[in-house]
């Protein structure tokens, strides 16, 4: 198991890197995962006994990493669902995907449905019954012309099931190593990072961004060009 790495941490919220290839929640192949991985750091750190609580207020996909925030009380957990739910809660993300961009940038609308059988999610007519509207915007931030893969920032304005693999491979664009929805990168490890978070801390009301990138190896060379700077 890989060490948490911590970006912050007060007694209300603590804001953590998800390993990839790790759940954000006990599921039910019972492997670790971030929550539990999050509890053991806190009762250890303080020497806590008995149970640790620590509220989830979003997921991950198991092979995304990235920014999470967790919870440290029923309070703080009840106001950032809020923010959730009120779309105070925002996420960025990058990705690496296939082919280039007629546009530097540009907004996806969709409408999604889930398959609860293959957990698969497809995009469908709006009339469909169950289907779920989905818009994330995107921005064009570097493309490798020798390997035909670009790099995009998502800004994510809903929050369906498998969102930003469905419509970019519904876009003919799919993220370099996902199994379920790509088209290059068959077992390799999926190009799709969490590194943008911003909050209102639950407590003082502070909005509060954090950043988190892939450390720039394998299909993450791209960002060698990039750095922080490159990502406002």
């Amino acid at each position: 198991m890989n060490k948490l790495k911590i970006i912050y941490e007060d007694n209300h919220i603590i804001v953590v890197e998800k390993i990839p290839n790790i759940p954000s929640q006990s599921d039910k192949t019972g492997d670790m995962d971030m929550q539990t991985l999050v509890k053991e750091y806190i009762k250890e750190k303080y020497q806590k006994p008995g149970n640790v609580y620590l509220g989830l207020i979003h997921r991950l996909d198991r092979p995304v990493g990235g920014i999470m925030v967790f919870a440290k009380t029923s309070k703080a957990a009840a106001r950032l669902s809020t923010q959730v739910r009120e779309k105070v809660f925002k996420k960025k993300y990058l990705a690496v995907v296939d082919g280039k961009f007629e546009k530097n940038k540009g907004i996806l609308e969709d409408y999604l449905y889930k398959d609860q059988k293959s957990n698969t999610s497809k995009v469908v007519s709006k009339t469909k019954k169950n289907a779920k509207y989905a818009k994330l915007e995107y921005k064009v931030l570097t493309y490798n012309e020798i390997k035909n893969l670009t790099l995009l920032e998502i800004n994510l304005y809903t929050g369906r099931h498998h969102q930003i693999r469905v419509q970019l491979s519904n876009f003919k664009h799919s993220i370099f190593g996902d199994q379920k929805y790509g088209t290059r990168g068959k077992g390799k490890q999926i190009a799709l990072w969490a590194y943008e978070l911003t909050i209102e801390h639950p407590i003082n009301k502070e909005t509060m961004t954090f950043k988190d990138l892939p450390e720039p190896k394998g299909t993450w060379c791209i960002l060698k060009k990039l750095n922080f700077e490159d990502f406002p």
